[in-house]
């Protein structure tokens, strides 16, 4: 096992289902709060750890919310980037592809502004610092009415030169992909890049409904595709990505337990799946713990978890030769290991 972990921990990786309010460390959180003066229900980050006992996404969601409105300048999310950054290099990840979610803070009278700059400027720091290159990608919150989406991307567009695509997040149940039809037409007009959020607690019918509807190129969870076999075999076929967060699901109860979860299952049937965060100060574990938990519930062997560790690049959005350069850290990181 240990010499799993070591495997894991020297991989190069990709990120590219992390939402960055999603890792608000309590402590920041805490500190933040103190220094805004906004009363949020916890004294002490011990206290919030313990509030992070969710039944279902809902109920994540409600603290999710509540820790996302000590976010208030430009320093507080540079501060958060830069502490999500500082992890991801430790994790050895080299290039991420970051989720933000505006509406939560412009509903709050942050100015969009305030947002892009904040996450920006520690994104930039990032590359010179670690050599980690990013993406922004900003999405679209389905339980708030989809004319609020139009206006949110029209606030985007100034800033189009930093944000690259755009997704669909938040309380999946009710809340189908059809309903965003208009935004993400207008939004692949300006050229942004689409995914979303869909099959998580939703059904598999969100999943056909993100790629034919929307146009998503990516889906994000997408793991209640197996309900549909036709699916499955699209998603194989066409070789369509989907961003899987192990310890999330299980947090959440998609899955009970991390050995019930379909993973590995739709890597056998072809599925381009790969391993990532998602909140990962909520849900117990950033990148490198999500991939030990799996390789441990389901003994994976090297070449599973290179191959995982691949997916991740070849799902993400660079250029070919970009995912060559990555590749070729990966194989040079593994040269050493005999791999069947």
């Amino acid at each position: 096992m240990k010499d799993r972990n070591e495997l894991i921990y020297s991989l190069p990786k990709a990120e590219l289902h992390v939402h960055i309010e999603g890792t608000l460390e309590p402590e920041l959180m805490i500190r933040l709060a103190e220094k805004n003066g906004i009363e949020i229900p916890y004294k002490t980050a011990g206290e919030a750890r313990r509030a992070y006992d969710f039944s279902d996404l809902q109920s994540f969601l409600d603290i999710y919310y509540a820790g996302a409105s000590v976010l208030r300048d430009e320093s507080d999310f540079y501060e958060l980037t830069r502490a999500y950054l500082a992890k991801a290099h430790l994790n050895n990840v080299r290039y991420a592809e970051i989720f933000f979610d505006p509406q939560t803070h412009t509903a709050r009278g942050v100015e969009i502004e305030t947002v892009v700059n904040g996450i920006n400027s520690a994104c930039e720091e990032a590359a010179a610092t670690y050599g980690l290159d990013t993406k922004l990608i900003m999405c679209f919150l389905r339980h708030l009415p989809a004319s609020d989406a139009v206006e949110t991307l029209h606030r985007s567009l100034p800033f189009r030169d930093t944000i690259y695509g755009v997704g669909l997040d938040s309380s999946e149940m009710d809340n189908p992909p059809h309903e965003f039809i208009e935004v993400f037409q207008k939004a692949k007009e300006e050229g942004y890049a689409c995914v979303a959020h869909a099959g998580e607690e939703g059904p598999a019918g969100y999943v056909w409904s993100a790629l034919n509807d929307l146009g998503a190129e990516r889906i994000d969870h997408g793991v209640r595709c197996s309900d549909d076999f036709p699916l499955v075999n699209h998603l194989a076929k066409h070789q369509v990505p989907l961003t899987v967060c192990p310890l999330s699901n299980v947090k959440l109860k998609v899955f009970e337990k991390m050995e019930d979860h379909n993973i590995m299952d739709l890597f056998e049937m072809g599925v381009m799946v790969s391993i990532h965060s998602d909140d990962p100060s909520y849900f117990g574990g950033y990148i490198n713990d999500n991939y030990i938990a799996v390789a441990d519930a389901f003994d994976l062997d090297d070449y599973h978890i290179i191959e995982l560790a691949k997916n991740s690049f070849k799902s993400a959005f660079i250029d070919d030769e970009m995912k060559d350069h990555y590749l070729g850290l990966i194989d040079d990181a593994t040269a050493s290991r005999k791999v069947y």
